[in-house]
């Protein structure tokens, strides 16, 4: 274990790039050609593309068309995208000419089985509850147990049947909840892009999820792992991992997604088992995986699990590493890594 002094007490892990790329079409030439960035908005964040290589025509049309028909289908604030409409009816809906949907639920059910249910797609009504998601913030303190509780009956993947096509919910009130691998996804959809216009070798960025395709004047892409505080503009590295052949990084904190209701935190990791807010001593997570969908999730159901339990489920699948932060018992920030790193 590795101790980082009590200054970064309430740290959690984001990415950002070491490297950063040049910010216009006519950047620097390393050993494999031409380097490039691209960057702009989508998934409710930032995305930014480095690649090397020819400039590619039109490349940020081609990706924001991506990002949108992605969002089409599964993101919970377009209205009419198919998840929201299976959130609003009470039966199901039909998933014929969807190109994502299918993928990213059968990837979720995968890794809820894999992680005991720690990640849950269907975990949507409790995110509401406590104010995350398509939920509104809370205003008090109090909550409603038998509400909890209630809502509890309505997470589970056997509340849901996935039957060719068409997805139908058991019970009415059903909701899913993708957004824990969303950018994830949206990650690797990109790096194919990319790899389908000839550029190998690239990094793709959304949200400080990250994927390396190929490597960067042969050797890795190097990616910082951050610790900020509560003042975003202050940045601090607690050093660099590397992504290359298509190897992913997320990672999942409470950090930055969290609200305060008279001095009491809530923080968007919701445990689907005991359908409150989950609070342990892991501070954030970072996984690193062959696709950036898994590590996304992964990482998620990490943030769940603690950091004991987090390390022995990576641990347990040689072809995942996990970076974990951690409150030690004396206040100081212990930095946890599975074996491989």
């Amino acid at each position: 274990m590795i101790r980082l002094g009590p200054t970064f007490l309430l740290l959690t892990c984001l990415l950002c790039t070491c490297d950063r790329a040049q910010t216009n079409e006519t950047g620097s030439r390393g050993a494999t050609g031409q380097r490039h960035e691209i960057s702009g908005q989508a998934m409710g964040s930032y995305y930014r593309i480095t690649y090397l290589g020819d400039s590619i025509p039109f490349l940020t049309g081609s990706v924001d068309s991506l990002l949108d028909a992605y969002n089409l289908e599964l993101s919970a604030w377009v209205p009419e995208s198919k998840l929201s409409q299976f959130n609003e009816r009470d039966s199901g809906v039909d998933l014929r000419g969807t190109q994502h949907f299918i993928p990213n639920l059968e990837l979720a059910i995968k890794i809820s089985r894999e992680t005991d249910g720690a990640y849950d797609p269907t975990v949507a009504p409790l995110v509401n509850y406590w104010g995350f998601g398509a939920g509104e913030r809370r205003t008090s303190t109090d909550y409603d147990v038998a509400e909890i509780a209630r809502l509890r009956t309505l997470v589970g993947l056997e509340n849901i049947e996935l039957k060719g096509e068409r997805l139908t919910k058991k019970i009415p009130g059903v909701q899913l909840d993708v957004s824990a691998s969303a950018k994830g996804y949206g990650v690797d959809l990109v790096s194919e892009l990319m790899s389908a216009r000839g550029r190998p070798n690239h990094l793709v960025d959304i949200g400080g999820e990250m994927r390396g395709g190929g490597t960067k004047d042969g050797a890795a892409w190097n990616v910082a792992i951050r610790l900020p505080d509560e003042d975003k503009t202050k940045i601090a590295s607690a050093g660099t991992l590397p992504l290359m052949n298509g190897r992913a990084l997320a990672t999942s904190g409470n950090y930055l997604n969290y609200y305060k209701v008279d001095g009491e935190t809530y923080s968007h990791t919701i445990n689907p088992k005991t359908g409150m807010v989950e609070r342990n001593t892991l501070l954030s997570a970072s996984v690193l995986a062959p696709d950036c969908a898994t590590a996304d999730a992964y990482a998620t159901a990490c943030m769940v699990l603690g950091p004991e339990k987090a390390l022995r489920l990576i641990e347990a699948r040689p072809e995942m590493e996990g970076y974990f932060l951690t409150r030690g018992d004396d206040g100081t920030l212990v930095t946890l890594k599975s074996s491989g790193l």
